[in-house]
Order: C-alpha cells, then structure tokens, then sequence
C-alpha cells in the first residue's frame, strides 16, 4: 500500500504509520516535523515525475510507502498523481483538513458557496476571471501566482485574506488586506491559501448545492428583465445566438463593447464568466449598473468610447461582443480581434457595415460566418386572435480564432 497522510494543517502524522515504512516521501517541511524510521529512505518532493518512479521502484518490491501532503491530498492535491499512476486500490489516504477549509474556520465564514480555483503551476486569468465574476473565492497559489500577482489584476473593490503557514503556530499568519496593499507586498514562500472576497456578499445565501453555482435557469432574457432607452436594446433572438456564440463560462473574461443597456453583459456574467462593458454614454453606463445590480452580477463598467477605451483595458478577452460602434465599426472590430483569444460576434443593424467588419476579422486570423436574423413574434388582434409582429432584422457576424492565429494575440 501507499499510505498517503494529510498534514500541515495541525494534524499529527500518525506514528505508526511511519513506523513501518520503507519509503516516505513529502515537501521539506513535513519531513522534518516528524521522526522517520532510521532504515526508511527520504525523498523530498520537487519535480513530481522523479519521485514517482522512486515510489514505482518501492511498489514493484511490495515495500511500504508513505506519501506526506498539505492538507486534504485528494483536494488538489498528489492523490489524483498517484491514482493515475498506480490505481486508486492501492491507496490508503488519511486527509487533513484543508488549507480552504482552514482560512475559512480562521475568518469564521461557511465556505460550501465558495468556488475554489488552482492557480499552482496553472494560468493565473484563469483565477483572475474566477475571482472577478463570484463573491467568494480560494485560490491555491503557486510560484509566479501568488497573492501579489493575483491582485494586481483584481478590481479595488476585492478584499484578500491571505493565509500562511497553516497549522504552525509560530508561523501561522491569517491577515485581511485590500487588493492594492497585496499587490504592494512580497509574501514570501509560506502562503498556504488566499480567500478572494466581497465583502459587501461573502456571507452568501443558503446553499444545496455546493461550490461553483449552477446555470441560471434561464437566459437570452426578455428585453423587459433590463432597463433600456426607446428599445435600444439586443433582442433576445439575437442575444440568444449571440450567446451561443460568444460561450460564456466560469473563469472566462468578455467584453461588451458599445453596450448599451448591458444585456449582453449581464446575461455573460449570469453564466459565469467575468464582465467588461464598455459604453460612452453616461446615462448608458447608468443602466448597465443597474442592470447588473438587479440580476445580483458583477459587471466592470468602463465610460469610453471604442476603439480608444479598448488599449486601458486589462487582460486580454476570452470573446468579445460588438453591439455598437457606427462608423468606427471596423477599426472596434480589429481592436477587439486583436485581443480577443477565442470569439468575436458583431451584431449590426446596417447591412452595408457587414463587409468592412467581416474583412477586420478576416485580416485578423478569425474564420468568419454569419447569418440574418428576421423574426416575427405573437402579437394579439381585437377578438382574442393572434397575429405575427416582425422585429426589426440585425445580421450577426463571428469570427472564431483558428489555432495558428492565437500567436498573434497582443499579451
């Protein structure tokens, strides 16, 4: 058997378990907070490949080995390395308690509507994203991925707990900080975890389900859900294809550009992901607050206009919607197309503006498509019959990004 124990978080290692090991194997620190049997090899853990086949070496001679971890290992953590390679039959996993589950008990908050997101040796806008479109998030950090990096890309309004040296109580350090005060600092190597924070939401409603929320039941919402000026608003035909196109999820960055009443926007953040609206009308940029205030979204709202607003904005877009932009049309395409990593849908109600925009996507990498939305919806006549009632038609172009383009992405 591998006996993989969970600690670091204030839980003991069981001595014996150690007692009869040939092979124990864990991060530094946790190999010298306990007695190994003096027989028993020590491999400390850095590249995971190495260590593997030393284990593999153990097991092929039915040796006992015990595996060290932080925390819960079966939370991402070395069990899921370990099943893969040997079988999950084969294990004895003893978990801890988890660094997330620790910070969380240390600031006296519930966590089960929290999204918990892993940024060591992953992308970091992953987490970013994350924590930019929930209330509530724990972000495992890594080298290059830690809490100064993390909220350098964060709005001001975050709060970040940033917890270290879990389970030592000599080290331990849980402390409260704004997003600025992170970014400012360097911490050093014994961060264990950092809770992302609303604070205005972290308690959050009571929850069934735990951890990342579901879809919302329903979207491509009727234009009534959204306050609007004069029907200036996506349709929900067109926002429904829209939609589908652009492909917002959870841990994705979209803009919305020329956005008008923000529908578009809003109904992204509905879906998970994290939200730019850009709108040059202040009476706009009004209603897209409101919007996203009342369907309970973030959305980061920017007052400016395209393509001169796009060159302050931060991180580049996962996929962008263009619902304005008059005769600058095509150079708001190509700004975005330049930016964009996956998508890019335009909606237009000018036929004659199909042509310069599907070109800027094109020059840009992006393999285009598009179609004519034309719909006619019920509409009640005098004597309790029904009619259809045409809306008016907006063609919908995207382009979507081909392997070889995403090169040229501007970082």
């Amino acid at each position: 058997m591998i006996t993989v124990v969970g600690t670091g978080t204030g839980a003991p290692v069981p001595a014996d378990v150690l007692a009869g090991a040939a092979l124990v194997v864990g991060g530094r620190r946790h190999l010298d907070a306990v007695r190994l049997p003096q027989r028993a090899e020590r491999v400390v853990l850095g590249p995971l490949a190495p260590a593997l086949e030393t284990i593999a070496g153990y097991v092929g001679k039915e040796l006992p080995v015990v595996v060290l971890a932080s925390g819960d290992p079966g939370f991402f953590g070395i069990v899921r390395a370990l099943a893969e390679r040997f079988g999950a039959g084969l294990l004895d996993v003893r978990p801890g308690v988890s660094s997330v589950a620790t910070a969380f008990a240390r600031i006296g908050l519930p966590w089960d509507d929290a999204v918990v997101v892993s940024a060591h040796g992953r992308d970091l806008r992953t987490a970013v994203n994350v924590c930019r479109a929930r209330p509530k998030v724990a972000v495992l950090t890594g080298p290059g991925a830690g809490p100064a990096e993390l909220a350098a890309a964060l709005p001001g309004d975050r709060t970040l707990v940033v917890a270290s040296a879990l389970g030592d109580p000599r080290r331990e350090r849980v402390e409260r900080v704004t997003a600025a005060e992170a970014a400012a600092r360097d911490w050093g190597t014994a961060v264990s975890v950092v809770l992302c924070l609303d604070e205005a939401r972290s308690l959050g409603a009571v929850r069934t389900v735990a951890g990342v929320p579901g879809a919302p039941d329903r979207w491509a919402l009727e234009e009534d859900a959204f306050t609007h000026r004069d029907s200036m608003i996506t349709k929900f035909e067109v926002r429904a294809l829209a939609l589908a196109r652009l492909g917002p999820r959870l841990g994705d960055l979209v803009w919305d550009v020329g956005a008008g009443s923000g529908s578009v926007a809003v109904e992204c953040a509905r879906l998970g992901a994290a939200v730019v609206a850009v709108e040059k009308s202040p009476d706009g940029v009004a209603r897209i607050r409101a919007n996203a205030d009342a369907h309970g979204v973030d959305v980061e709202v920017v007052h400016g206009s395209a393509p001169g607003a796009l060159a302050g904005l931060s991180g580049d877009p996962d996929a962008v919607f263009v619902g304005g932009g008059g005769r600058e049309l095509p150079a708001v395409v190509t700004a975005c197309a330049r930016r964009a990593r996956r998508t890019v849908v335009v909606a237009m109600a000018a036929l004659d503006r199909v042509p310069a925009a599907r070109q800027a996507l094109a020059e840009a990498g992006f393999t285009c498509d598009g179609v004519l939305v034309q719909s006619s919806r019920l509409a009640p006549l005098p004597g309790d019959v029904t009619r259809l009632a045409a809306t008016n038609p907006v063609f919908l172009l995207w382009g979507m990004r081909t392997p070889a383009s995403s090169e040229g992405v501007v970082q």
